[in-house]
């Protein structure tokens, strides 16, 4: 498994290298890696059937206990089909989506990268790898929402989708972290077999609920996901739909098994999965753009799912993993036709696309098939995913159960109204509307002159239409793959089947209410529309987000013109003080002064009488070179005191910086006055003098008291013991410099030989002065 996850990154990287030869093809090419995990994945559900979920194991932090643990079992298998089936016709859907956009072998590569990043994060076994997947998600998330950098509102909804999904990540971690501390193990199979208790548990798994919320939009962190749909189409048919969107869907199936029945879990979950499905469909239908109304659907549909996992009876995650599945199939199909819709007529507006029925019949019928399925019209996929939803809400038995399956129903009905309005839209009659808005000015049905697709582009579409339609009518072909990811969920297999038909029931008539009511809905389309603009502008998230972005960048305006206001002294004199404060006030409370002695001869008293005397001089010093000169000697005296101390290595590596420095700081002076300017000395001038004597005092108090608090053996002891042995140097210092700490040396010898470069590069360009070219008055300001 974890060859099969760095199979991912490894072709990824050679994607954009051959992407200028293939072209579009290199999506073809990147077919190949989900469709070789889609094998594997079938070979391994084969295994497990006989020797349980496969486990594989490595070493992540010993020191720690930490291991990098991956777990493939039904559940697991459920997901790995959806990232990697629906990836292989996502990526090659692709191939005809795009043409010779530049940036093809950047997105193959970053759609492949989420792929590995998503199979990681549905077979990691341990939290904390469970969580870098997660955010790994999330940033190759907000790298193809963005992909076309240059349109402005890709770059917004890509810093909302990661801002919001990686709050929520931020969460989810400190949840990880209590609970795999509160259970002494971060092993998810461990943890959920023996969940552990207490208060800090519930806020463990508040924590946790809020990075599910975030990652699966449910109110009120839902914006984010309608902003992410300005991204191309093949990543909402993939992202949006399918895979990174069900995350939190997927984290909240594995948890409601163990925590189902703690307090916080089940009202929760249920409340904001019910909110999310009904506000998800309402909104819906205030829809013009096809890819917004479909996104609000998603919105809604995930609601649900999280509903039926969170209220944690066998029939509703059983329930769950169905509609898991359906969704999966008839949305990344919905998203699809919308591309190819915008491909061809280039506009998604409901109000002026129309005829498409007549010029593309085959794929008006694919259209409604798969609406049909959405809605939850029988015979097809979606119809025994909602039937078995319905089922499972009128078998709770708890006392608020039945006003979650009225719920439910209504969000059906509006399901039901929506979907019609997505067909009737796009495939219905002409319209031919005036629209005056912020998105489309124009009077023209475009249906009736769009070029036909091509077979290729149609290709995935008509897969996922007809999967839906199979395993409707032939349900017993996906039974066994629910019912395995039922049992890896529950712990205990399950005598309930999928089927076509139960007979007549409480689920079936519901469902008949919700068609009918639906269909009702969208009968009366025009009257529902006038009452929704007749409505009052309530507060929605979008604007609590955008609100609050505006706030901190106020706030942060605010602060940066109040701390950096420009005045170097004032900038320098808050470091020191800081610097003297923070650590100053525990020195001086907690901290043991070392035994000391005044010197261990009279030329060390005599050379640090000298130093002290050159440091005042040089600090009155009139002329600037009479203070370099004075510095200098300075560093001159600390060599000799290196000398004395019987460290020449030290000392001559002094004596070649000091000597280095008097002359870069004469050569410098050359340029600058021969005198020091003399202010008179005001309260401003005091007050730096006071800063510069405490920090100079606060070095020579840590000093000494960093010598004093020393409670282990000195490691230097070890370096005169290692030096020959292992170093192989007489000279310690030496063995230290470039053997003991080679590392470090490397790294201060790198820095220099940038800043040298720098310095060659500012020099050069000084000497070689060029003419800038004047700005084209076209030039894009963004403001």
């Amino acid at each position: 498994m974890f060859v099969l996850i760095l199979s991912f990154a490894f072709v990824a990287a050679l994607l954009p290298g051959v992407a200028s030869l293939l072209g579009r093809r290199v999506f073809y090419v990147a077919a190949l890696v989900p469709t070789g995990a889609f094998i594997w994945g079938v070979w391994a559900y084969s295994q497990i059937a006989t020797t349980g979920p496969l486990i594989e194991q490595a070493a992540w932090v010993p020191q720690l206990g930490l291991t990098l643990g991956l777990r493939f079992d039904g559940f697991a298998f459920l997901m790995l089909s959806l990232v990697a089936g629906i990836g292989v016709l996502v990526f090659v859907y692709a191939g005809s989506y795009f043409h010779t956009e530049p940036i093809i072998g950047r997105f193959a590569a970053t759609l492949l990268l989420f792929a590995g990043s998503m199979l990681g994060l549905v077979l990691s076994d341990n939290l904390l790898a469970l969580f870098m997947f997660w955010e790994l998600t999330s940033i190759t998330s907000y790298l193809l929402i963005s992909i076309e950098d240059n349109k402005a509102a890709a770059r917004t909804g890509a810093l909302q989708a990661l801002l919001m999904t990686g709050m929520g990540g931020l969460a989810m971690l400190g949840g990880f972290v209590l609970l795999g501390e509160a259970a002494d193990t971060y092993s998810m199979a461990e943890l959920l077999a023996r969940p552990p208790s207490g208060s800090v548990v519930n806020v463990a798994l508040l924590l946790v609920l809020i990075g599910a919320f975030t990652k699966s939009a449910q109110v009120p962190f839902h914006s984010w996901l309608p902003r992410a749909m300005n991204a191309p189409t093949p990543v909402s048919s993939y992202l949006h739909s399918a895979t990174m969107v069900t995350a939190g869907v997927y984290l909240v199936a594995r948890f409601t098994p163990a925590f189902a029945e703690y307090s916080l879990w089940r009202p929760l979950v249920i409340t904001f999965g019910l909110t999310t499905m009904l506000l998800g469909a309402y909104r819906s239908l205030r829809q013009h753009d096809l890819k917004l109304l479909l996104a609000y659907g998603t919105i809604s549909q995930l609601g649900l799912m999280m509903l039926l996992f969170g209220v944690g009876t066998k029939e509703s995650i059983f329930a769950g993993c169905t509609l898991l599945l359906a969704h999966g199939i008839f949305k990344a199909a919905l998203f699809m036709l919308v591309g190819i819709i915008d491909h061809q007529t280039h506009t998604r507006d409901l109000r002026v696309l129309g005829g498409l029925h007549a010029q593309w019949p085959v794929v008006a019928v694919t259209a409604g098939i798969v609406a049909a399925s959405m809605a939850g019209i029988p015979p097809l996929f979606g119809f025994l995913a909602k039937e078995e939803a319905l089922a499972a809400l009128g078998e709770t038995g708890f006392a608020w159960g039945a006003l979650v399956l009225l719920g439910v129903v209504v969000g059906s009905s509006l399901t039901v109204a929506y979907s019609a309005r997505f067909v009737w839209g796009a495939f219905g009659p002409r319209q031919v509307t005036m629209i005056r808005d912020q998105d489309y000015v124009g009077n023209e049905a475009v249906g009736e002159q769009a070029p036909k697709p091509s077979n290729m582009f149609l290709a995935p579409v008509f897969v996922l239409a007809a999967l839906t339609v199979v395993f409707g009518v032939l349900p017993w072909l996906v039974d066994p793959m629910i019912a395995r990811a039922y049992e890896s969920l529950v712990g205990k297999s399950t005598d309930h089947h999928l089927a076509l038909w139960h007979g007549f029931g409480q689920a079936l008539a519901l469902s008949a209410v919700a068609i009918g009511a639906g269909c009702a809905l969208f009968w009366r389309r025009k009257r529902i529309e006038e009452l929704q603009e007749s409505m009052p502008r309530v507060p929605s998230a979008q604007r609590g987000y955008d609100r609050t972005v505006k706030g901190l960048l106020e706030v942060a305006d605010a602060v940066t013109g109040f701390v950096q206001h420009g005045s170097l002294p004032i900038y320098l004199g808050v470091i020191l003080l800081t610097m003297i404060v923070l650590p100053g006030v525990p020195l001086l409370r907690d901290s043991v002064m070392p035994d000391l002695w005044f010197a261990d001869s009279p030329m060390q008293v005599v050379v640090g009488f000298i130093m002290v005397v050159c440091a005042c001089a040089a600090a009155v010093a009139r002329r600037r070179f009479a203070a370099v000169i004075l510095v200098g000697a300075v560093g001159y005296g600390m060599a000799a005191l290196f000398v004395m101390q019987g460290a020449p290595d030290l000392a001559i590596t002094q004596l070649l910086i000091e000597t280095l420095g008097v002359a870069v700081f004469v050569l410098a002076f050359r340029h600058l006055p021969a005198d020091f300017v003399r202010p008179k000395l005001r309260g401003s001038q005091v007050a730096r003098i006071a800063v510069a004597a405490l920090a100079g005092l606060f070095i020579f108090g840590f000093t000494l008291f960093a010598i004093g608090a020393r409670t282990e053996p000195s490691i230097s002891g070890e370096y005169l013991d290692k030096a020959y042995s292992e170093g192989g140097g007489h000279n310690v210092v030496n063995v230290i410099v470039v053997d003991f700490r080679g590392f470090d040396t490397m790294g201060e010898i790198v820095v220099l030989a940038v800043a040298a470069l720098g310095v060659a590069a500012i020099v050069r360009a000084k000497r070689s002065p060029t003419t800038a070219e004047p700005e084209s008055s076209t030039t894009e300001v963004e403001v």
